[in-house]
């Protein structure tokens, strides 16, 4: 195996373009390294394809990113109330704050960021050649990500993505300078990848040695295999796929994995400790009044800022109900989880039509979008009925505290 650098023109369509070139077990890669917001590059990647040098073309995309990118409708055939029940509220929020991000950028330049990717897919599909999508999924790479950060970072970095989607600020000189050399996704996290080792690995780096097991892994037939990736990717991938010697699916199957912590849970169980031995203590020590007056103040407590958390995001009288009957249950059964029930709730009165889907990503850009939009108003729902319920977890467990020891 070699990896040779750009130094000397290699083909005419890429003599003045960044690349690398890997030749390993017969395979011969051509790494181009794009900016997402040029025109150049979609030019130098359409004469790529179209110089017959290669009989395989493979970007810097998952399928869910081509299908956003090829299919703008796709979103209308999402099942909002699957992607609660599975936990996934979060990742659909991150995916949505990307697009906001390409939004704005494609109003201020005037280029669609990905344009590259885009034409590199539709020219090799005309062409008949094979396409290979090697990205990991932005999800997965998202839960890594978070994984891998302290509560205060994961606290900073959805900030940044609350402000991704809501601002409708021009992006700065910076970030445009970052897309040209480097990578949306560490765009898109902003300031965080760069001053957070834990969070460049995962967005950066793991993809490059990602990126160069699925170019492995997909080696066969084609000899003279095109990879169109963003700038900042190819040094990283150039030396992942010259070096690495781990089988390919053996390395992906390790960067496809979120590890949970395996830790015993102490908050849950202490806060559990703590309600049902203060109830207990309370029946015991001040009789029924003094029990009872515990268990109210825990009731409206959670209860009550749980729904407060759901009117606040325009639920529905029944969503609001839902929030305040689960809300003290949700530290004692995380199953019971507030946010997901009142959501649940919500999506089912209130079941999201096509036309919320095709003008959310629209919506999401204003403040009054999300609760004029019904599936932006499930996810608000979500996150404010959960907020509320933390909220209320504290403060109801302060107030007994007072009444015990007051």
């Amino acid at each position: 195996m070699s990896a040779e650098t750009s130094a000397a023109p290699v083909a005419d369509p890429l003599h003045d373009q960044p690349h690398r070139i890997v030749e390993r077990e017969g395979v011969r890669y051509t790494l181009l390294g794009t900016a997402h917001i040029s025109r150049a590059s979609v030019e130098a990647v359409r004469a790529a394809v179209a110089s017959g040098a290669y009989d395989a073309v493979a970007v810097e995309l998952d399928p869910g990113r081509l299908q956003s990118l090829t299919d703008p409708s796709a979103l209308a055939r999402l099942d909002i109330v699957r992607v609660l029940r599975e936990g996934k509220a979060h990742l659909f929020v991150a995916n949505l704050a990307l697009s906001a991000y390409q939004r704005r950028l494609a109003e201020q330049l005037d280029v669609e960021p990905g344009a590259e990717l885009k034409a590199a897919v539709a020219d090799a599909r005309a062409l008949g050649l094979p396409v290979q999508l090697i990205d990991r999924e932005v999800g997965l790479t998202f839960r890594r990500a978070m994984q891998s950060l302290g509560w205060w970072a994961r606290a900073r970095t959805g900030a940044g993505i609350l402000v991704a989607m809501f601002g409708d600020e021009d992006v700065g000189d910076e970030e445009i300078e970052k897309l040209k050399q480097g990578d949306m996704l560490e765009a898109s996290f902003g300031e965080f990848a760069s001053h957070s080792p834990a969070l460049y690995e995962a967005v950066i780096a793991e993809r490059d040695r990602y990126m160069a097991a699925r170019l492995r892994q997909e080696a066969g037939a084609p000899r003279n295999v095109l990879a169109v990736v963003g700038a900042g990717h190819l040094a990283g991938l150039a030396r992942h796929l010259a070096e690495d010697s781990a089988a390919p699916a053996e390395l992906l199957q390790e960067l496809e994995t979120v590890r949970q912590k395996s830790r015993f849970p102490w908050m849950e169980v202490l806060i559990a400790a703590f309600l049902l031995g203060g109830f207990a203590w309370g029946f015991a020590s001040g009789g029924f009044e003094v029990g009872a007056d515990l268990m109210l103040y825990w009731v409206l407590w959670t209860g009550g800022l749980g729904a407060l958390g759901c009117l606040v995001a325009g639920g529905h009288p029944l969503s609001i109900l839902g929030a305040f009957v689960s809300s003290p249950f949700t530290p004692l059964h995380p199953a019971l989880a507030s946010g997901t029930v009142s959501a649940l709730i919500e999506a089912w009165v209130r079941k999201p039509t096509h036309a919320d889907f095709m003008a959310l990503r629209d919506d999401v850009n204003t403040f009054s979008g999300w609760w004029r939009n019904r599936v932006a108003r499930v996810l608000l729902n979500f996150f404010l009925t959960s907020l509320g319920t933390a909220i209320g977890v504290w403060t109801g467990g302060a107030r007994m505290l007072a009444r015990l020891f007051g």
